[in-house]
């Protein structure tokens, strides 16, 4: 296990490393100012100095993006049930899914803004709205995707439609929930940021969002890009988090799919 890790992690530290190194060069070799580029170690200087606010910052993001992600697996997956029990149904709805998810995320902030005003519930709406769509489409992927000879077992044993969606189709469709978390999380954490900066929560408690805005205006260049740094780091965890309850919970349904 320990080696698996080892294995997995090392490419990824490498291509770190050399993207910081890269980084550093281009801000000696072409003298960038540091309130356009800062170096790498002027960013970690300066996210230490400002660590309650950022500590502060993620917490916030963080609960708004785990909030929006935890409605668009509920939402989400029933929706998927609902499209999965009627070819009818899922032809005449899903393009509205789609529509949803083609719709600028800098569209839907200010409407939401508008409807619920200010703070952490539009913030969780729209982080909501962007990660919901690949629950939708993988989970209905995985209901709908059953082995004929499955259905055909169910169907000899007169399994009526509460039977099949608990004991067939669910169980088929995890590993493709899976699927849709993983890209789910990301697009949770990106909407928590957008909805921040047009939302905000406060001008004493805000977000990442509202933070990178904030300090880059105020041409406060290096905690503004720590804070950047602490979102790409929030939203690798989300995906990580993700992939440790695949491989401990949900494991028996995504290793085999009997």
């Amino acid at each position: 296990m320990k080696n698996r890790l080892a294995n997995n992690l090392s490419p990824a530290l490498a291509a770190l490393s050399v993207a910081i190194f890269v980084w550093w060069l281009l801000v000696v070799t072409f003298d960038i100012k540091p309130y356009l580029l800062p170096s790498p170690w002027s960013v970690m200087a300066a996210g230490l100095d400002a660590r309650e606010e950022l500590a502060m910052a993620v917490w916030l993001t963080a609960r708004a993006a785990v909030s929006g992600l935890i409605l668009s697996i509920l939402v989400g997956s029933v929706i998927a049930i609902v499209f999965s029990q009627s070819r009818w149904i899922r032809v005449g709805c899903f393009p509205y899914a789609v529509l949803l998810q083609t719709v600028p995320i800098v569209a839907i902030a200010p409407l939401m803004l508008f409807w619920s005003g200010p703070g952490l519930r539009s913030v969780i709406l729209i982080s909501f709205m962007v990660s919901l769509f690949p629950i939708i489409t993988n989970v209905t992927a995985g209901l709908t995707a059953i082995d004929p000879g499955f259905s055909a077992l169910f169907k000899l044993n007169q399994a009526n439609r509460l039977q099949r969606i608990c004991k067939l189709q669910i169980p088929h469709a995890i590993p493709h929930l899976v699927t849709g978390m993983r890209t789910s999380a990301g697009l949770a954490v990106i909407g928590a940021i957008v909805g921040e900066y047009f939302a905000g929560v406060s001008t004493v408690k805000h977000g990442l969002g509202f933070m990178v805005a904030q300090k880059i205006t105020s041409m406060q260049t290096d905690v503004g890009f720590a804070a950047v740094v602490m979102s790409v780091l929030l939203g690798a965890f989300l995906f990580l988090a993700v992939g440790l309850l695949r491989s401990t919970v949900l494991t028996k349904w995504c290793d085999s799919r009997h």
